[in-house]
């Protein structure tokens, strides 16, 4: 639920809607996920609302913390069986989660792990929303040095982002809200492979979120062969929607931009991105390629990689390198995959401890 639906609901039982704001401080700042812990509501109350509404939980199956950069690849099992990873990215000045909106993908993409899982289904909001709550759960019991409270979200896990929009938007706004986990909206990003047209709604949404945009390519030939929604949404109808975007939002649009060597790290490859994106408000981000085994493509050489970036930094407002993280544990860029496989859950195992859970308050359950 949205606060303004659990004040409505409260509402249809009577009640002050103030309480709708008690709770979700109990629920996304105190990490209960019990109404009977709530102790500033009436014992009544309470007990109503354990008999109509339930918080639904999610918790890590494993949590895999990576030996070069401490980066940390979680494994949920959701209800249905399947399966999602996120990611906690712990940088010098900032603490990132990457969180997943779908299980799977259906864009196919032939340099993304995920890709070649195929598509499920997507998240529901608490779904998303829970992944940014194990993260911070998992940074106020974990014994290593520096870990703070997250600071960022980037909606770059599994799945496209915008082809689920609205449970997407529901969960930013949880994760935005005062009242919920406070993150600024400039502090989260959302990630798409273009789809122009949500790329439009999100420009008019009253969010200030940032954009990034898996480029990847430069020409439609080659952007089509690496990704195929490029058939779909072309180049110059892509880049007409991201001048729209800044435009409407007057925030600064970012182009990721995989390198894979001796497919899109040429110099004219460079060039034609300079011209496409040279005159737009943006920043370019360069991802050497993170391999693995759903693929045969193998990262640009490094020498490769600082030409690339070289010829292109007297001609883009800016330019960026990303470090790899979490490589080493299958968590980097482009390389979260799990089994999709739907696998019955064990006798005994269909809820965690109390402790443990984390929730976003489901939908009443009816009266019998």
């Amino acid at each position: 639920m949205t606060l303004e639906e659990l004040e409505a609901f409260l509402l249809s039982l009577g009640v002050k809607s103030y309480r709708a704001k008690q709770i979700w401080s109990w629920i996304y700042q105190r990490h209960v996920t019990d109404f009977a812990s709530m102790s500033d509501l009436s014992k009544d109350l309470r007990s109503r609302l354990e008999d109509l509404a339930s918080i639904g939980t999610l918790a890590p199956h494993s949590a895999m913390s990576s030996t070069t950069d401490r980066s940390v690849k979680f494994l949920f099992h959701l209800d249905d069986g399947l399966q999602i990873e996120s990611v906690l990215i712990p940088e010098r000045h900032r603490m990132t989660v990457c969180i997943s909106t779908q299980v799977g993908c259906a864009l196919k993409c032939r340099f993304c792990a995920t890709g070649q899982m195929g598509f499920r289904r997507d998240l529901a909001s608490w779904e998303i929303v829970e992944q940014v709550l194990a993260a911070e759960e998992y940074m106020a019991n974990a014994e290593q040095e520096g870990m703070r409270r997250i600071s960022n979200v980037v909606l770059m896990g599994m799945g496209e982002p915008l082809l689920n929009y609205d449970q997407t938007l529901r969960a930013v706004r949880v994760i935005n809200h005062d009242h919920a986990l406070r993150i600024g909206a400039r502090k989260i990003t959302v990630s798409t492979a273009g789809i122009v047209p949500a790329i439009d709604r999100l420009a008019g949404e009253s969010l200030q979120v940032k954009l990034a945009i898996s480029l990847n390519a430069a020409t439609d030939d080659l952007r089509t062969w690496l990704m195929p929604i490029n058939k779909r949404h072309r180049l110059s109808t892509l880049i007409d929607s991201a001048k729209r975007f800044v435009e409407t939002t007057g925030k600064r649009i970012t182009f990721e931009y995989v390198l894979i060597d001796g497919v899109n790290d040429s110099r004219a490859d460079a060039r034609n991105l300079a011209r496409l994106v040279g005159d737009i408000p943006c920043k370019v981000n360069l991802i050497p390629y993170n391999p693995h085994r759903s693929t045969p493509f193998q990262p640009s050489s490094p020498d490769r990689v600082q030409a690339f970036r070289q010829y292109l930094l007297p001609r883009c407002p800016a330019v960026t390198l990303r470090a790899s993280r979490g490589q080493d544990i299958g968590a980097a860029c482009g390389q979260l995959c799990t089994d999709s496989v739907k696998r019955p859950r064990r006798a005994g195992t269909s809820r965690r401890p109390a402790a443990h859970r984390r929730a976003a308050i489901s939908r009443p359950r009816q009266k019998k």
